[in-house]
C-alpha cells in the first residue's frame, strides 16, 4: 500500500474564494493527488499526495502556472507573509506587492482623471480614449492575464468576466466605463487581499509572541541561541521585561508573569520554583532560571497557532452553503446576461449597443466576491478575537452551534468548583482546642495520599501547626486512618468509622455540616476530640457566570458523580436550574443525550479528561484549563486556556454576534446584488456603479462589518 504524504504550502496572490477554487482545481488535475484544501483567508494549501506519482515541486509549478506564488510553509515564510500585514497601507515602508499595486492605482487614477477632465471640457476625443485605454491596460493587465488563463483551463472566473465587460464597453464607445470597470475591480481585489492579510496578521501576531532567541546556560556560560536550537532540559535565563522563549518550569527565582497573551488573564501570575511557565508570556520583574520542558514546535503557543489555523480552515454549515450558492450564482447570472445582449435586438429590433451595455452590467453584478468573503472573514475575526482572549475555538461550525445553544451543562468537580478540597471548619468537642485537633489530624494524615488528607495537612501548614512523629499508621479504605502518637492510638475518619468503634460524637453537628454540603472528618481516641469540615470550594466566578447565562435565557444544568446531598447544596448555592448526582461517565453521556432530545443544542463544560465522553456527545464540548492539559487542547471543540469560566458569557455573546454579522453580510450582499440586477434593465445602474457599489463597495462593507469582531470584548 502506498504511503501518502502531506504538504502545506503558503500561496500568495489569492484575494477571494474564487482564487482559492482556481488553485484547488489546478492541483486536482495532477496525478496522485488524494486531497486538497485551499483557504484564501489563511493563504494556505494543504495537499495529500502520492509521492510516487507527483512531487512538491510539480504541485508548486501548477500553482504558479495558475497565476499564484507558492512557498513551502515554515516559520520564515510565515514571518515574510505577515510582515506585509504588520505595516499599514499608509506607512512608508511597504512590502513590494503593496508598493506596486498602490503605484498602479495612483497612475490609473491620474489617467482616468485626465481622460474624464478632457471629456468634460471638450467632449469625447481620441486623446481621452487613449488615456482611458492606458488606464484600463495598467490596472487590468493582471486581471486580463488571470482571465485568459482561466478561459484556457475552461473555467469562467471573475477575472474573465470583468475583462469581457471592459472590452465590450470599449467596443461600443464607453471607454471611460471600460477603464472604470478594470480600475475599480483592481481596487476591490486590493482591498480583499488586504483584508486577508489583516486576518492572517492575527495569526502572525500569535507566532511573534515568542522570541526568536533564548539565553541558555552552556558550560557555565550564558549563550544566545535560536529557540529551535534550544534543547529539552537545558536551562534558559529570563530577565525582567523579557519574554519567556520556551515552555518549562522555574528552577530558580520568583517573578510575576503576564500570561494574558495565552490565557486572557488580566492579572499577572506569581511564579516560583516548581511552577510551569509558557513561551510567549512576559516576565514582568524578577530573574528566572527555567528548565526547558518542550521544544519550540511543541509549546502551548505553537499548538494554539496550529489549532487556530486548522479552525479557520473548518467551514461552518453557513459557509458551505454560501460556497455552493456562490459557485452557481455566477453561471446563473451569465445566462440572463447573454440573453439580454442578444434577444432584444434579434427579436424586438432594439438597439444592440444599448442592450449589450445592460448585459455587461449584469456580467459585472455576477461577481460573487462580496458574498463569498462575507462568512469566512467574519468567522476568522471571531476565532482570532477569541484566541486573544484566552478562548480557543476549533472551527467556525462551533461558533454557529454555540450561537444556537439552549442549555449549558456543567460538570461540578473542577469546573464549578476548584477541584481541590479545603478545610472550612474546625469544631471543638470535649474541651480539646482547635490547635490540638489540627495537630493530631495533620500528623497522621501526612502519611496518607488521600485528597482530604492533603487538605488537612495544607491547613496545618497555613496555620503554622507543627507535626508530631507517628507510628503504626494504618488506612481503612472508605472509612479513615489510624496512627499512634506518644504511645496513644488516634483515629481520623468518617462517622461510620466512629460508629463502628463505638466512639460517641455529636451527630447533630455532623448532620448540620453535611446539610451544608461539607464532608465531616472526626478525630479522636477513646472519645471524640473534634470535627474537621472539608468542602470543595466553589469557584469565585461561578455565581456570576451562572447568573449571566440565565439572564441570556440559557437553562443551566449540573452533572456530578458526588452524592445527592453535596450536589443539592452546590446547586442551591449557585441557583442552578437542574442537577443530577451519583453519575458515572456513561450516565453523563446518557444525560447529554436526554437534554439534547428535550432542548436541542447542548453545550457541555468539563475538565477535558474525566468528562471526555460527555464532552464528545454534546453539541459543543468546552474544556477547562487547556493551558495545562494536552488532552483538553486536542479533544475539546472549544478550550478555555485558563480555569476561568467567567469567559463563557463572553464566548456565548461572541458566537451570537459573529452569527448575527454573518447573516447581516449575507443578506446585504444578496440584497444589493439583486437590486442592482433589477435596476440594470431600465438603465439606472451603470458599469462603474456596478463595480464601485455592487462589488468594491460591497466587499469593503462586509469586511469592515466583520472586522468589528476582532475587537469585541
Amino acid at each position: 500500500m502506498v504511503e501518502l504524504k502531506d504538504v502545506e504550502l503558503r500561496v500568495k496572490g489569492m484575494d477571494c474564494p474564487s482564487c482559492a477554487m482556481n488553485v484547488e482545481n489546478a492541483i486536482r488535475k495532477l496525478k496522485g493527488i488524494a486531497g486538497v484544501s485551499v483557504d484564501f483567508i489563511t493563504g494556505k494549501a494543504v495537499i495529500k499526495y502520492d509521492p510516487s506519482r507527483t512531487t512538491t515541486s510539480e504541485i508548486r509549478e501548477v500553482i504558479e502556472k495558475a497565476g499564484y506564488n507558492a512557498l513551502e510553509d515554515g516559520k520564515d515564510d510565515y514571518e515574510e507573509s505577515c510582515s506585509s500585514c504588520s505595516t499599514d497601507i499608509f506607512e512608508e515602508k511597504l512590502p513590494l506587492w503593496k508598493q506596486l499595486k498602490i503605484r498602479i492605482i495612483a497612475l490609473s487614477s491620474l489617467l482616468l482623471f485626465l481622460g474624464l477632465s478632457i471629456e468634460y471640457i471638450r467632449g469625447t476625443t481620441a486623446l481621452s480614449h487613449i488615456l482611458f485605454l492606458f488606464a484600463g491596460i495598467i490596472s487590468g493587465y493582471s486581471i486580463a492575464k488571470k482571465g485568459i488563463s482561466s478561459l484556457l483551463k475552461k473555467r469562467l472566473d471573475m477575472n474573465f468576466l470583468m475583462t469581457i465587460a471592459a472590452v465590450g464597453a470599449f467596443s461600443i464607445g464607453y471607454g471611460e466605463e471600460g477603464a472604470s470597470v478594470l480600475y475599480l475591480f483592481f481596487i476591490a481585489e486590493f482591498l480583499e487581499d488586504y483584508a486577508g492579510e489583516r486576518a492572517r496578521k492575527s495569526i502572525g501576531s500569535l507566532v511573534k509572541l515568542a522570541p526568536d532567541t533564548a539565553i541558555v546556560i552552556r558550560d557555565g556560560k550564558e549563550v544566545n541561541v535560536d529557540v529551535h536550537d534550544a534543547k529539552i532540559n537545558e536551562i534558559t535565563v529570563v530577565r525582567p521585561g523579557e519574554k519567556i522563549p520556551l515552555d518549562g518550569f522555574v528552577i530558580s527565582g520568583e517573578s510575576s508573569v503576564n500570561q494574558a497573551a495565552i490565557t486572557g488573564e488580566s492579572m499577572p501570575v506569581h511564579k516560583k520554583t516548581g511552577d510551569s511557565v509558557y513561551a510567549g508570556t512576559l516576565n514582568e520583574h524578577g530573574y528566572l532560571e527555567i528548565k526547558v520542558s518542550k521544544g519550540s514546535q511543541d509549546t502551548v503557543l505553537s499548538k494554539i497557532v496550529r489549532l487556530v489555523e486548522e479552525a479557520e480552515r473548518k467551514k461552518s454549515p453557513t459557509e458551505k452553503f454560501v460556497d455552493i450558492f456562490a459557485r452557481y450564482y455566477t453561471p446563473a447570472v451569465i445566462f440572463p446576461a447573454v440573453s439580454v445582449a442578444i434577444i432584444p435586438s434579434l427579436v424586438f429590433g432594439k438597439p444592440f449597443d444599448e442592450w449589450l451595455y445592460k448585459a455587461l452590467v449584469l456580467l459585472v453584478i455576477s461577481c460573487p466576491c462580496a458574498l463569498a468573503i462575507s462568512t469566512p472573514v467574519s468567522m476568522v475575526s471571531g476565532i482570532t478575537g477569541a484566541a486573544r482572549n484566552g478562548v480557543l475555538i476549533k472551527g467556525g461550525n462551533y461558533i454557529e452551534e454555540m450561537a444556537k445553544a439552549k442549555v449549558f451543562v456543567f460538570d461540578k468537580t473542577g469546573t464549578l468548583t476548584e477541584g481541590r478540597p479545603v478545610v472550612t471548619d474546625t469544631i471543638e468537642v470535649n474541651n480539646y482546642s482547635s490547635r490540638e485537633i489540627l495537630e493530631t489530624a495533620a500528623s497522621i494524615e501526612a502519611l496518607s495520599e488521600h485528597p482530604l488528607a492533603k487538605a488537612i495537612v495544607l491547613k496545618s501548614r497555613i496555620d503554622g501547626v507543627s507535626l508530631k512523629p507517628v507510628s503504626g499508621f494504618k488506612a481503612t479504605p472508605g472509612k479513615g486512618v489510624k496512627g499512634v502518637i506518644d504511645k496513644s492510638a488516634y483515629y481520623i475518619g468518617s462517622p461510620v468509622m466512629f460508629s463502628e468503634l463505638s466512639i460517641p460524637f455529636p451527630e447533630e453537628k455532623v448532620r448540620k455540616l453535611e446539610s451544608d454540603g461539607k464532608t465531616s472528618i472526626l478525630i479522636g481516641n477513646r472519645e471524640c476530640m473534634g470535627i474537621i469540615a472539608i468542602m470543595d470550594k466553589v469557584r469565585d466566578a461561578a455565581p456570576e457566570t451562572i447568573c449571566l447565562l440565565k439572564k441570556k435565557d440559557m437553562r443551566v444544568v449540573m452533572l456530578t458523580g458526588d452524592n445527592d446531598r453535596i450536589a443539592k447544596t452546590i446547586a442551591n448555592k449557585l441557583e442552578i436550574d437542574e442537577y443530577h448526582s451519583n453519575l458515572l461517565p456513561e450516565d453523563k453521556v446518557r444525560m447529554i443525550e436526554e437534554l439534547t432530545q428535550k432542548y436541542g443544542k447542548v453545550v457541555m463544560i468539563g475538565d477535558g479528561v474525566n468528562d471526555a465522553p460527555a464532552l464528545a456527545k454534546a453539541t459543543v464540548g468546552i474544556a477547562m484549563g487547556a493551558i495545562g492539559s494536552d488532552v483538553a487542547l486536542e479533544t475539546a471543540d472549544i478550550a478555555l486556556m485558563h480555569d476561568d469560566i467567567s469567559k463563557l458569557p463572553y464566548l456565548f455573546e461572541l458566537s451570537k454576534k459573529t452569527f448575527r454579522i454573518v447573516k447581516q453580510n449575507i443578506f446585504t450582499s444578496i440584497a444589493v446584488k439583486g437590486s442592482f440586477a433589477v435596476l440594470a434593465f431600465p438603465g439606472i445602474v451603470t458599469l462603474w456603479m456596478a463595480v464601485a457599489f455592487g462589488d468594491m463597495g460591497l466587499s469593503l462593507l462586509v469586511i469592515v462589518n466583520a472586522m468589528r469582531l476582532a475587537v469585541f470584548k
